[in-house]
């Protein structure tokens, strides 16, 4: 008896790692700094070289570094070698648009994370727990949605769910941007929670299936990085997008509340314009209070501050809930390029036996009192 030849181990690509780390995170992280370095101008007092501000080096840097990282796993393909990533994968339309929707699931997502507790934590000054007691609802509905279309739908086109998903998202941000003003309360959140939520378990119920079920089985490992990436990356860029607009329209809105006070003096208006203009802080009215009371304010000068405060808030507020909603709108946009009807399985398929004339599934029991061909040809005259 022979041996068995050891099978050849696969070699890691460690230049295309290498890469693909170093131009992912530049760009994440310049697109994290944006809300303290600024997106093209610097703010005042930010890093900046050649007058622009360092989120587009770290940007371009990023991109850059991406492209070369495909070039190299272009090549290996072609070459025969075992590549990183499959550059000739993202030429599958299902697999493309599964892994853009969860981009866009998870920016949407992450966006609506940072901005919901900010509100109830820092704006309305609800502890923890009754933070997390109020975003309760976006789970439920999520788990919901998540589990009960694939049980009780299992034949619904992943297109229609999935474009219904992301009009869910939209409609309950576009709720909650209506509704917050400087006097609500928490009991906002509620409705587009739920809505949220419905959506959010929408789509995770389908991405998963039409995302891996677009290449064979062999390729399921590389897909599912992918799709750990597009996730990973939409919740980042979610995030800093949220924030960086959410302290820049804060700090338009605050300043220009200060300066159209007449009970504000004027050399407060020109200290608040110069250390302002990096960016304001996101501060509860308490906060504000103390380090007005520290700073020796009088009691006018310290109410037209709260109130303009209050006022920035619900603009920093209402200016990243805009984009959100708009990155969800255009979801419903790129989801044509989920598949209309739902994946099947191997199980699933038809027998190919049964698409002949007079054939017979394979498996099926012969009739009592006949035989198989097979045994008709076996048989022996006696």
């Amino acid at each position: 008896m022979r041996d068995t030849p050891p099978e050849t181990g696969r070699s890691f690509d460690v230049l295309g790692a290498a890469l693909a780390a170093v131009g992912l995170g530049a760009a994440a992280f310049g697109i994290l700094r944006s809300a303290e370095w600024g997106w093209v101008t610097p703010k005042l007092g930010a890093p900046s070289l050649l007058g622009l501000s360092l989120t587009v080096w770290f940007v371009l840097v990023g991109v850059t570094v991406t492209w070369a990282f495909f070039e190299r796993e272009s090549r290996m393909e072609a070459a025969g070698r075992e590549p990183l990533v499959r550059p000739s994968l993202f030429g599958n339309r299902q697999m493309t648009g599964g892994l853009v929707m969860f981009f866009v699931l998870y920016l949407v997502q992450a966006g609506l994370f940072f901005t919901i507790p900010l509100f109830l934590s820092v704006s309305l000054g609800l502890s923890a727990i009754d933070t997390g007691i109020r975003i309760l609802p976006l789970s439920i509905t999520l788990l919901a949605a998540a589990v009960g279309i694939p049980r009780f739908f299992p034949d619904a086109s992943p297109r229609r769910v999935v474009r219904l998903g992301l009009l869910a998202m939209f409609l309950g941000v576009v709720v909650l941007l209506v509704a917050v003003d400087p006097t609500a309360d928490a009991r906002i959140v509620t409705v587009p929670l739920l809505l949220a939520g419905l959506g959010i378990g929408a789509l995770a119920s389908q991405l998963g299936a039409v995302t891996v079920s677009a290449v064979p089985d062999e390729l399921s490992p590389e897909v599912g990085g992918l799709r750990n990436t597009a996730t990973n990356l939409g919740a980042a860029v979610g995030t800093a997008l949220a924030g960086s607009l959410l302290i820049t329209a804060l700090t338009t809105s605050f300043l220009e509340g200060v300066q159209d006070d007449p009970a504000i003096p004027e050399q407060v208006k020109s200290t608040a314009s110069v250390q302002l203009a990096g960016g304001a802080p996101f501060l509860s009215d308490v906060d504000l209070q103390a380090k007005l009371t520290e700073a020796g304010a009088s009691p006018e000068v310290s109410q037209a501050a709260l109130d303009a405060n209050r006022q920035a808030r619900v603009d920093g507020l209402r200016s990243a809930l805009t984009v959100l909603s708009l990155v969800a709108l255009l979801g419903v946009v790129v989801a044509r390029r989920v598949p209309d009807q739902p994946p099947r399985s191997a199980a699933e398929a038809p027998d190919p036996a049964v698409s002949r004339p007079g054939a017979v599934p394979s498996g099926t029991p012969a009739a009592p009192g006949t035989r198989s061909p097979r045994a008709r040809r076996g048989a022996r005259p006696r």
